[in-house]
């Protein structure tokens, strides 16, 4: 796909991901690469600019990162980041040490003051307040840096030497907390690096479909479909490229939420593939019959997924390529180069040996999710899929605490759908990340009518977070909850009390199981 670059260089900042998918944002096509990628790579990639991350380290270390200082005089601009900024500093003559007194350091939200003349700063406020988090600081900026932004506390801020093109702020402008942060960037890619903003979902869409058709030619094609965003973008991006040439197997264990199988197998019915759902539920509730422990529970799914798999991929035949869901998170993390490699995370949690192909299909792997979500629309998928909630591959085994029947599967699906049904209706679900029920093993004596009841608790869980790494409970309205429960307690048989989890993570977790 040819889109100009820039090239994000990692030097292990918590933020490095952020920083990408901010220059996406912007309409520029860019890669995370490790620091150390030799300098001739970069090169041939032919960036149109270079922005060093954040990081943990010191740049006066011993065993600090850094860069080949070849890097500045490739006649690219480069934009440096905290760590990113005094890495610049250092390698080109400055000076950077560790604070000497506790106002030097910052952390948090600073009151900044720019210099709007610089390139960095065009057409934005002079005064703004930015994320900092380092504790060094530059004692003396290289010859040819002008500062160009300070603080009260720091007055190098942000350094530049508009002549070469290099920039370095140390603060966090791709987080949400620094205002005009990605204005900030915006200028880095339009102003100095001369982007032309060549990068969107439906130019990736069209040249992916070609690029498929290309390597597919009269190939057969094989994924297996979850139900889950990525994997169904997937499917919809193959079905527009190689049609009837794609056989996706959908393995429904039974576990799902309420008329999510159908759902899934509707959004498909508009392309001329071979869509095989298999009906699957009995044999696993049979294989899970008693167990109560979690990862038991999980071992066991996961397991049988990959053998009804493998029983419909024999009923296919040969298969020329495997298609999966990997994402640019996932490329990123585990370092891996080769489009070949099956990642342990893979959502059929391992495949098959047997299975003879030529190659793996990874079209999703330069996206994060966000843009996995966008080219589903452009795919035309419903919303309904393309905004899906995180959905544990064993579904709903790990949200009944305790056995798992059939019936407790049909109450935790009816009550689960009341509680979506009500979060919606208030319009609450664009502001809550994840929200279900769990079904627990709790039973307690309630009144129903003239009647005793011994019933089981219900228990909803509701968070907001922006990375799923930590979560803070959802604030409910009050009266939401109170539609919630007295729906779920009239509708569904089974449960005679609901609670409302308001535990965050730490040090609770998302789910229960």
């Amino acid at each position: 796909m040819s889109h100009q670059l820039v090239v994000v260089l990692d030097f292990g900042g918590q933020y490095n991901q952020l920083i990408a998918r901010r220059v996406r944002e912007c309409g520029v096509y860019c890669e995370v690469k490790p620091y150390t990628t030799p300098l001739e790579q970069i090169k041939a990639m032919a960036p149109i600019g270079i922005i060093f991350t954040g990081g943990p380290n010191s740049v006066y270390d011993e065993k600090a990162p850094h860069v080949d200082p070849e890097i500045f005089n490739l006649g690219i601009p480069v934009l440096g980041i905290c760590y990113g900024c005094q890495l610049m500093a250092h390698t080109l003559g400055g000076r950077v040490t560790a604070a000497q007194n506790d106002s030097a350091r910052e952390y948090g939200k600073t009151e900044t003051y720019y210099n709007t003349d610089c390139k960095l700063f065009k057409g934005l406020p002079a005064q703004g307040i930015s994320w900092m988090s380092h504790g060094d600081y530059m004692a003396k900026v290289p010859e040819g840096f002008d500062l160009v932004a300070h603080s009260d506390a720091c007055p190098n801020v942000a350094i530049a030497d508009e002549k070469w093109g290099f920039y370095g702020v140390q603060y966090h402008p791709e987080v949400n907390h620094t205002e005009n942060g990605v204005a900030m960037i915006r200028n880095f890619l339009y102003e100095v690096c001369g982007a032309a903003g060549d990068w969107s979902m439906g130019d990736y869409k069209n040249t992916a479909i070609r690029e498929i058709r290309e390597k597919v030619g009269g190939g057969k094609v094989l994924l297996a479909l979850s139900g889950g965003v990525d994997s169904s973008v997937v499917a919809a991006l193959l079905a527009e490229a190689v049609g009837n040439q794609l056989t996706c197997v959908f393995v429904d264990h039974g576990l799902m939420r309420k008329d999510e199988g159908d759902e899934v197998e509707r959004a498909f019915a508009r392309w001329d593939i071979n869509f095989v759902r298999v009906d699957a539920e009995r044999r696993f509730l049979d294989k899970l019959a008693g167990v109560t422990e979690p990862e038991r529970k999980r071992k066991i799914i996961g397991e049988e997924f990959i053998r009804v798999f493998e029983e419909e991929a024999k009923k296919i035949g040969a298969v020329d390529f495997l298609a999966q869901g990997t994402i640019y998170p996932d490329v990123i993390e585990s370092g891996a180069g080769d489009a070949a490699v099956i990642k342990s995370h893979h959502n059929v949690g391992g495949l098959p040996d047997y299975v003879d192909f030529k190659e793996i299909i990874e079209p999703l792997r330069l996206l994060f999710k966000d843009e996995v979500r966008q080219l589903g629309r452009e795919l035309g998928l419903p919303e309904y899929l393309v905004s899906r909630q995180p959905f544990p591959g064993p579904g709903l085994a790990i949200r009944i605490i305790g056995d798992i029947t059939k019936e407790k599967a049909d109450t935790l699906r009816e009550a689960d759908f009341i509680f979506r049904d009500e979060i919606a209706k208030a319009g609450l679900d664009g502001g809550i990340n994840q929200y279900f029920a769990v079904l627990t093993n709790t039973r307690s004596v309630g009144v129903m009518g003239d009647g005793r009841t011994y019933d089981y608790t219900l228990a909803l869980r509701a968070v907001t977070t922006d990375d799923f790494m930590t979560a803070d409970w959802a604030r409910i309205p009050y009266d939401v909850l109170d539609r919630v429960s007295v729906r779920i307690v009239n509708e569904v048989k089974g449960i005679n009390r609901i609670c409302y989890d308001i535990t965050s993570k730490p040090p609770a977790t998302v789910e229960w199981e």
